[in-house]
């Protein structure tokens, strides 16, 4: 049979959890790296380059912010666009006929009169 080692005897229970509303202290290793982060230690998620990256990393960020906002442009118009044809076919079905009133055929008004 194998010696069985003799158990330690048992520690003081760990001490319960905080309440989930209290935040804990840091300790001072934490608010030393949060110090020399600098910016992260205010809550920014993207701190500054410590210097100009290159021009070529320049040119990509550059064109890839283009066609960021030549897709959103794209797509707002569009957008727009679908919405008001869709606007004018309901104003369509509601009114029975052409909602535009700068369309409508003026000689039936005058055939009323």
């Amino acid at each position: 049979m194998a010696e069985q080692t003799p158990k330690s005897p048992p520690s003081a229970p760990p001490p319960p959890p905080p309440p989930p509303h209290q935040k804990l202290p840091h300790p001072p290793e934490e608010a030393a790296a949060a110090a020399a982060r600098g910016w992260s230690a205010h809550g920014y998620p993207n701190p500054p380059d410590a210097a100009n990256p290159d021009p070529a990393t320049l040119r990509e960020q550059w064109r890839f912010a283009i066609r960021q906002y030549s897709r959103w442009y794209s797509h707002a118009w569009g957008t727009a666009i679908l919405a008001g044809a869709a606007f004018f076919a309901l104003g369509w079905i509601v009114k029975g006929s052409n909602p535009l009133p700068s369309r409508s055929d003026h000689r039936a008004d005058d055939e009323k009169r």
